[in-house]
């Protein structure tokens, strides 16, 4: 016989026992009722024929287990109510465990080839994790019944773990249940009649049932903390509370809090204070876009009644400008500053050589914990040729001083978007190529093209679907060779700006010599609590993700540094509920929660209330009516989902959702809060309004004005 017709038996076998268990409601006779009623007689058979008694339940339970049958949970209580607490626990323990074996190997045989076949790739990353920590994961399973036993049998199977390793770890780690069930077994067996049912031992019982999952809980991560620094040597005295590597924004409001409730915290920073914010980003953009907006405004003096309005770039002076800008705000996060609160700040490399040992230049650092806040640099793709021409970043764009003629921008993410509208209004010609068909690519589709209508009104030139394949130098100059849906397009330029996105920090500061994990990002793995693998090592800011933003990091910062400092006694999940953030380009972009691409992606049952800044008084007087408020809500519902603003000064319009949704707020509490007028602000008011005028009850309004046509008789 060969191997697929035994399968096909065994499956037949299985399916067919099953189907005749449901078919004979065989079920009724594996519930507590059942027992309850046939309690004398079973007790008195039990204790005529206990060696057969019990080889029949141990049987039964066999059977029960490796058919995944929905008796599990009532033979256990069974059992302790009919063999007491030690033989309960000893069948019932071997019972489930051999039962658990044989639904394991029924799963690995029918199921196993069949599988790796189909997702053999995928399943490729979860049998190496099998391999290394199948057993504790095994055990964690068992230990904290988190999911049914027949499904946890069911995937182990399927996984590579051995069926001997298997075997033993269901054997221990279904023990302490096995036994806590048992327990409130006997306890209710020995309910009598008449008899109060609230009896001290069963209440004791019940608790056990209610509390174990939490004591399990508890004891796996201590267990699992006790493997992860089994081979850390823990000083007996630290030098620290906390240190912190990295001193941009998360590092910094990380070391502040620290020096603030008075811990002895040093932070480490190999190059500048304040990190890419203030050196290479926020800071130094927002600058220059500012430079660039007052050119722009002049540009269009004539549309404001101004005549012979003129002004000449000094491209240099500008980015004196920036440069000016930066050292105004250096002093907020200087370390003379810092200094002063109370932080130890340290100019080097730092490198983690254990969960509780920072080096920084051949000097050790012993500390109870550690704030990774190394943040991310700008991504740069390999482009043949790209090293023969000279390319900038977004950390190096700023130490130019002659304007770039003809700068082509890779990306057209916010980055690339806000540098580009920046220099070509400064005098560039620039040229946007990007892979995708619209710029800002996390955002709707109408938002992007307001944008995009912007950007072909001063004469930005957008190259959708363009994939880059070699940069050439040639007699014209540089040139950009990309693809374009099968096409060669050549694209002359002087410079290159690179802009797809950013990576993070993680190399050279002694994660893979910890075996810290990274996500499938680049990011440092952590947990709800900003946790690496080691508890006591913390990531905030662009190196741990999700979200790659000055503000969030900072609201990071707080929670790693409360949970670092304080967690013994009380730690705190971050809270990514209410995140915003904005693209500041002219008209700028705002959002927060969800959009309509999320909101669809969710598959939830969503309503879009739009207004248009064209009918805004203030827009009007400001001649700034390009753009809307659009806001995402539940069908029929003012619950805020989601808001998103395009349009002159969106990053401060949003501030109103933000806050509204922050506290729980509806679209109703923003039309009912007074704005000042004219003001931009006035756009949230009047997008709520609209929303309540589409859901205005209409036959209510019908009997109003029958009303007034009675009261006008």
């Amino acid at each position: 016989m060969v191997n697929g017709q035994k399968k096909v038996i065994l499956a037949t076998v299985i399916g067919t026992l099953v189907l005749l268990f449901f078919y004979y409601d065989i079920g009724q006779y594996l519930t507590l009722d059942f027992f309850s009623q046939q309690k004398k007689e079973i007790e008195q058979y039990t204790a005529d024929n206990f060696f057969l008694a019990a080889m029949s339940y141990f049987l039964v339970y066999v059977i029960v287990f490796t058919l995944a049958l929905p008796a599990g949970a009532v033979l256990t209580l069974a059992g302790g109510a009919i063999f007491g607490f030690w033989w309960g626990v000893l069948l019932v323990s071997f019972a489930s465990s051999i039962g658990s074996l044989f639904a394991f190997l029924a799963a690995r045989y029918l199921l196993r080839d069949w599988v790796n076949i189909k997702f053999g790739a995928r399943l490729n990353a979860i049998n190496l994790g099998v391999e290394k920590e199948g057993a504790f994961y095994l055990f964690t399973l068992r230990l904290v019944p988190i999911f049914p036993p027949a499904l946890i049998n069911l995937a182990m199977g399927l996984s590579s773990i051995k069926s001997s390793t298997f075997y033993w770890v269901s054997q221990l780690g279904m023990l302490a249940g096995t036994a806590v069930f048992i327990n409130a077994g006997t306890e209710l067996a020995r309910i009598e009649a008449g008899q109060n049912i609230l009896t001290p031992g069963l209440i004791v019982a019940f608790v056990l049932l209610g509390v174990f999952p939490l004591l399990a809980k508890r004891v796996l991560v201590l267990l699992q903390r006790r493997q992860i620094y089994s081979k850390v040597i823990k000083p007996k005295v630290f030098d620290n509370n906390l240190i912190v590597i990295g001193a941009g924004s998360g590092g910094l409001v990380s070391a502040y809090i620290a020096a603030t409730v008075k811990a002895k915290v040093t932070l480490i920073e190999k190059h500048q204070m304040g990190g890419d914010c203030l050196n290479t980003g926020c800071v130094p953009s927002k600058a220059l876009l500012r430079s660039a907006k007052i050119a722009h405004y002049i540009q269009q003096a004539d549309k404001y009644g101004i005549k012979d309005a003129s002004a000449r770039v000094d491209f240099s002076a500008v980015m004196d400008r920036v440069q000016q800008a930066i050292r105004d705000i250096e002093p907020h996060d200087s370390v003379e500053r810092y200094s002063e609160l109370g932080v130890v700040c340290v100019q080097g490399e730092a490198k983690i050589i254990s969960p509780y040992e920072v080096q920084v230049d051949g000097k050790t650092l012993t500390t109870k914990n550690i704030i990774i806040a190394t943040g991310g640099r700008p991504a740069v793709p390999f482009i043949p040729g790209l090293d023969q021409v000279p390319y900038y970043t977004s950390d190096t764009i700023w130490n130019i001083h002659a304007q770039p003629a003809r700068l082509l921008v890779i990306g057209g993410g916010p980055i690339g978007c806000e540098l580009a509208q920046a220099f070509h209004r400064l005098g560039s010609a620039v040229t946007i190529v990007t892979r995708n068909d619209q710029l800002l690519p996390k955002e709707d589709a109408d938002v992007s093209q307001v944008v995009l209508e912007q950007f072909k009104r001063e004469g930005i030139d957008v190259a959708f679907n363009h994939r880059p394949k070699r940069i050439e130098v040639n007699d014209k100059g540089y040139e950009l060779i990309a693809d374009f849906n099968g096409r060669q397009v050549e694209i002359n330029f002087t410079h290159v700006l690179i802009a797809i996105g950013r990576q993070a920090n993680t190399e050279n500061i002694g994660l893979q010599e910890l075996g810290i994990p990274l996500a499938a990002d680049g990011t440092i793995a952590v947990d709800r609590y900003l946790r690496t693998k080691f508890a006591n090592i913390y990531a905030v800011g662009d190196v741990a993700g999700p979200y790659q933003f000055t503000h969030t990091a900072s609201h990071q910062a707080w929670y790693a540094a409360v949970n670092a400092l304080f967690g013994r006694f009380k730690s705190f999940a971050v809270d990514y509920s209410v995140i915003p953030w904005a693209t500041f380009t002219d008209p700028e972009v705002a959002r927060v929660g969800l959009n309509e691409k999320e909101a669809m992606a969710q598959g939830l049952d969503f309503e879009v209330t739009q207004y248009s800044l064209s009918d805004l008084d203030r827009a009007i007087t400001d001649g700034e009516v390009s753009g809307f408020v659009k806001v995402i809500t539940p069908k029929g519902k003012d619950k805020i989902l989601g808001a998103t603003i395009v349009g002159y000064h969106a990053g401060e319009m949003i501030n109103e959702f933000i806050a509204t949704m922050k506290r729980g707020g509806r679209l109703n509490d923003i039309m009912n809060t007074i704005h000042i007028y004219p003001t931009l602000g006035e756009a949230n008011k009047y997008a709520a309004g609209d929303w309540k005028k589409a859901h205005k009850p209409v036959k209510l309004l019908g009997y109003v004005e029958r009303f007034h046509q009675w009261s006008r008789k």
